[in-house]
């Protein structure tokens, strides 16, 4: 398409005798925060390094910004900002001598890079913490610092490979602000993510299973898609009340939620009474059974269920 700032057409990866990534077929559009879920072992980070250049694909092609990457990977990268699950900082530089380094590595011109540094620090909120080491930041102040460092060269692709992992919801609430701006900015930005809660915030997501893409649409298109009805008991045993019910007729998945279980099943109005008399004859206490709309969660358990 026109706005694709990323394509991927039948890319594929193996290791040995395992397939990472699959046929993965993905067009991204200029301006999108694309997101990728999916479990360990998914192949997400498989493809975040091939789509930086790192990796080469052992089948497919993929286009940044118009440049092929696999052909022409020095190019690649002055479009592209790579920002891995280990960022590769300088603990014993300060925050303003990383930053610095990536200039010069990115051959950044002076004048340019005072400008830019300025302005990033100052967005990341660590213009007060220039002179201070890296080793010495908080969680989510290092990641931000990463962010700082991949941005410096200004590219208009920005890859960011679980960037909030550990980080807490403070940081993780301003590293999104930061994203919204580059959104803004005209800035493409592929992200894997363990959060269901920044997955809904992407444009599009990615659902990866087994190196494969499942599905790809709109948060509220995948939502949208799970055919039957979702149903949440909440109790002081969850995982009592999810052996109860996991076999049920009608019962196509069920998800630990916290204090409740979802269960999938195939029509609501039917189903909730027999789950009901099943938990009883089980002598399970539990709230009112409800009907709740689904997450990006629920979509992919169901997904991987009905694959499996």
């Amino acid at each position: 398409m026109s706005d694709a700032a990323v394509t991927a057409e039948g890319v594929g990866r193996r290791f040995g005798a395992i397939d990472a990534v699959r046929g993965v077929t993905l067009a991204i559009e200029r301006g999108e925060i694309f997101g990728l879920v999916g479990p360990d072992g998914a192949g997400k980070t498989t493809l975040m390094r091939m789509l930086a250049g790192i990796l080469r694909p052992d089948s497919g092609r993929i286009v940044l910004e118009g440049i092929d990457v696999a052909a022409n990977p020095e190019q690649a990268k002055t479009v592209l900002g790579y920002m891995p699950q280990r960022f590769g900082l300088y603990e014993d530089l300060t925050v303003a001598e990383n930053a610095f380094f990536y200039g010069e590595v990115f051959e950044v011109p002076r004048a340019r890079y005072r400008e830019r540094v300025a302005q990033l620090l100052d967005a990341a909120g660590l213009a007060p913490f220039e002179h201070r080491r890296a080793g010495q930041l908080s969680g989510g102040m290092k990641q931000k610092l990463g962010l700082v460092c991949a941005l410096i060269h200004t590219p208009k692709v920005l890859l960011l490979d679980e960037p909030t992992t550990g980080v807490d919801p403070v940081s993780r609430r301003d590293f999104w602000a930061i994203l919204y701006r580059l959104r803004d900015e005209g800035v493409t930005i592929v992200m894997s993510t363990a959060y269901m809660d920044e997955a809904q915030r992407c444009t599009r997501l990615a659902l990866l299973h087994a190196g494969e893409v499942r599905e790809c649409a709109t948060p509220a298109v995948l939502k949208q898609s799970l055919q039957g009805a979702l149903l949440a008991i909440a109790g002081t045993d969850p995982r009592a009340i999810r052996e109860a019910l996991a076999s049920a007729p009608g019962v196509q998945g069920t998800l630990l939620m916290g204090d409740r279980v979802h269960v999938h099943v195939d029509d609501g109005a039917r189903r909730a009474p027999e789950l009901e008399a099943r938990l009883a004859a089980h002598a399970i206490a539990h709230a009112p059974i409800e009907t709740v709309e689904p997450g990006i969660e629920d979509v992919f358990v169901a997904l991987v269920g009905q694959s499996s």
